[in-house]
């Protein structure tokens, strides 16, 4: 009878009316405008404040680079600077290459290799688009921690402690990079007498 009743309440939450599984709802939401490609991950066994970090290191960045970067990550060739979570965290001097705060930086290979995953998802969903994956950039990149995946280990005089695993909910956002904007002509900045004089004095040779 529970079952019944949890199948009850599971099923409008994970199927459509057409009976397809639904899309995960996404924290950032682009503009219908602007052309853009989603990818996310959840429950993915890699340790959430690693994750973290790395989403954090490639916002922003274009497709091409945030992939780069990340394969350079895996053969340690570049780190990920840690900002938040620094708790026992190394220095290196790659860390300088991301002017991370103290040199704080480490290699996540795990969280590295899913993100990058998920990139590479999302660069073949934009390709289902049409859209050119040179001009994407990462405009959300965003971890979030799932609930705890609980094991057991066995201690000395017969105890047992919990032994959990915590892994994290990933979800990327790709957009077309806007075009630059030409800055307008700006108005005439009306000056007071006391700025005009002292224009005049500069102007002159003299000392402000």
């Amino acid at each position: 009878r529970r079952l019944r009743l949890l199948a009850v309440v599971l099923e409008p939450l994970l199927l459509s009316d057409t009976g397809l599984a639904k899309m995960g709802k996404y924290s950032f939401d682009p503009d219908q405008a602007v052309e853009s490609s989603k990818a996310r991950g959840s429950a993915l066994r890699a340790h959430f404040k690693h994750c973290r970090e790395v989403c954090h290191n490639i916002k922003g960045m274009k497709l091409p680079k945030a992939k780069a970067y990340l394969e350079d990550v895996l053969q340690f060739k570049q780190a990920v600077a840690f900002t938040k979570f620094t708790g026992g965290c190394g220095r290196h001097a790659q860390g300088k290459l991301r002017n991370a705060a103290g040199s704080k930086c480490r290699w996540p290979q795990k969280a590295t290799k899913i993100v990058l995953d998920l990139l590479k998802n999302a660069e073949a969903n934009a390709e289902m688009k049409g859209l050119d994956v040179d001009e994407l950039i990462v405009k959300h990149s965003q971890a979030n921690r799932a609930p705890y995946q609980r094991r057991r280990t066995y201690r000395a005089h017969g105890r047992i402690n919990p032994y959990m695993a915590s892994p994290a909910h990933i979800e990327l956002v790709l957009v077309k990079a806007a075009e630059p904007v030409a800055k307008g002509e700006s108005a005439p900045v009306k000056l007071s007498r006391k700025q005009a004089a002292r224009l005049r004095v500069t102007a002159g040779g003299g000392t402000a």
